[in-house]
């Protein structure tokens, strides 16, 4: 097992790829989360633009709060979304940078690569939205091209979140924004369950407390770290009764790249 992670990288990201492969076939199928346009609006996504949107660019979407919400995009942002799965939150960022601003998906799982592909391409925003083959920990994105990353139900599913946040943190321009969402717990998970990779991949066990995430934004070198409120996501769903036992809500964070690092 890989210093400092609770469960193998690797096999984290097997198990990943499997759950998230089910997703881009079988949208439709029984998760213990949340997908599609039920989600999106339960996360206040802008209504009329998911309604735009053909099913297949909404229906294996698997967020757990909106990244858009604590602040919105410019016209002309590059863009980084990390985990970009199915494309959605993609999408999304393309509708609102315009045809002047640039999207880079990243993302592991080859059968969500393939779906976000095709969809752009039948959209016909591939000219400006772009997906790679890719890891958090090694994102394939210059240094300080992003003027923007964003993240949705991701970073809990990382093993090694510092390493994921300084990938996060160089490819961001100075003043650069991270606008992601991702799950807090608010009751200790024991060490039995934070070794479970299904809790893991059931978006349960990877995630930190608002104020561990806060810290790791702060010792990654990020500024202005805001949390949005929380979003119930698992009410009624297969995960629920993990969710009550270890207090787990969805949230949006934002922070930024400082000009100059500090110290």
């Amino acid at each position: 097992m890989s210093t400092g992670t609770p469960v193998e990288p690797a096999a984290l990201r097997a198990s990943v790829r499997v759950k998230y492969a089910e997703v881009a076939a079988h949208p439709d199928g029984e998760f213990h989360f949340r997908t599609g346009r039920s989600l999106a609006r339960l996360l206040d996504y802008d209504g009329d633009l998911v309604a735009a949107l053909p099913d297949r660019a909404v229906e294996s979407f698997a967020g757990v709060a909106n990244p858009f919400s604590l602040r919105p995009l410019c016209q002309g942002d590059r863009v980084v979304d990390v985990g970009s799965g199915a494309g959605f939150d993609s999408i999304v960022a393309a509708h609102l940078v315009g045809d002047d601003g640039e999207v880079v998906g990243v993302d592991m799982t080859p059968d969500m690569l393939a779906k976000s592909r095709e969809t752009v391409r039948l959209m016909g925003l591939d000219h400006h939205v772009e997906f790679r083959e890719g890891l958090a920990e090694s994102l394939p994105v210059d240094d300080g091209w992003a003027d923007v990353v964003i993240s949705n139900g991701v970073l809990n599913l990382v093993a090694d979140k510092d390493r994921a946040l300084a990938e996060i943190y160089r490819v961001l321009s100075p003043e650069g924004r991270l606008q992601f969402a991702d799950i807090a717990v608010g009751a200790l998970v024991p060490a039995a369950a934070v070794c479970n990779i299904d809790l893991w991949t059931d978006c349960i066990a990877g995630g930190l407390s608002c104020d561990e995430w806060r810290l790791r934004l702060t010792a990654a070198g990020f500024a202005g770290v805001r949390i949005g409120p929380p979003v119930d996501i698992y009410s009624g769903t297969p995960g629920q009764a993990n969710a009550r036992r270890y207090q787990v809500f969805g949230y949006p964070f934002s922070a930024r790249r400082p000009r100059r690092a500090a110290g």
